[in-house]
């Protein structure tokens, strides 16, 4: 709390003409909300996705979920973001999309993965976790960021 205190003063204190370190512009998109997750997906490779019309949700629909009806989306509003973990050995492997967050221009969707605890005994079957959620629609660039657990 200190060093960014101190930093803080410095940054203020400059003399007039010093350039300022740039900082990003971080604004939070609201209306983030889940519209499917789960642990099989038949999504067998690791993928992230941005879909911003009918037809590309309707395409990956077909590819993650085809025998379930899939869910309604009004692209005019907002766009669906997704994380597909691929194959898995085994079950209890987590997957969570954490917060859509405008920097500088781009879309930053930020996800947690984990595996199973250590020691932890889980069931031997192939699993494929996914996370769907809607957000705000965004007509720039999207960009995938994975967290620490």
């Amino acid at each position: 709390m200190m060093v960014l205190t101190l930093a803080l003063v410095a940054a203020v204190l400059q003399p007039p003409g010093t350039p300022r370190p740039s900082i990003p512009i971080l604004t939070t998109v609201p209306a983030m909300k889940t519209i499917d997750k789960g642990d099989h997906s038949n999504m067998d490779d690791a993928k992230q996705v941005a879909v911003k019309t009918e037809a590309a949700w309707k395409q990956l629909w077909q590819q993650h979920s085809p025998d379930r009806p899939r869910p309604a989306v009004d692209f005019t509003k907002e766009m669906v973001v997704g994380v597909f973990l691929g194959s898995r050995p085994t079950a209890g492997y987590s997957l969570e999309i954490v917060s859509a967050i405008e920097a500088n221009g781009t879309l930053v969707v930020r996800y947690r993965e984990a595996p199973p605890p250590r020691g932890t005994m889980t069931a031997q079957v192939i699993t494929s976790p996914y996370h769907l959620v809607t957000v705000s629609l965004f007509p720039g660039d999207v960009k995938f960021e994975k967290v620490q657990p």
